[in-house]
């Protein structure tokens, strides 16, 4: 059994990561396919990592959600950036090092990190 304190501290927690997923005011989105191809290329550490790092830094302009299928299951974990008034970003073969170097650069700095990034010639 837990305390009432480690109690109101998962409760707050989580009441954070919740609200952060409100799509009021946030001008960025970052999509995670967790579909059983994404979680089992290992999706969920990637999720959980730009969830923290989200909560961490207090990004109230960024929402962190996942989707189904993306439908490129060779190239999972998929993350997708979505800014406002831009073209949609894709990332592939995300791992927990990686979303954070996105996090950094991209969400941060407004850098895309074209290293991760899929291309018509990452398609061949």
């Amino acid at each position: 059994m837990k305390s009432l304190e480690e109690l109101r501290a998962i409760k707050e927690k989580m009441q954070s990561q919740v609200n952060m997923r409100k799509p009021e005011d946030k001008t960025t989105r970052i999509v995670v396919g967790m579909a059983t191809c994404g979680i089992a290329a290992g999706a969920r550490p990637v999720l959980n990592t730009f969830s923290d790092l989200i909560q961490q830094n207090k990004l109230d302009s960024v929402e962190v959600t996942q989707t189904g299928c993306v439908g490129l299951c060779q190239y999972e974990p998929i993350v997708e950036v979505y800014e406002k008034d831009k073209e949609k970003v894709t990332y592939i073969k995300m791992d927990a090092e990686r979303a954070k170097e996105i996090f950094e650069e991209h969400i941060k700095k407004g850098k895309i990190v074209q290293k991760y990034t899929i291309s018509t010639a990452s398609l061949k």
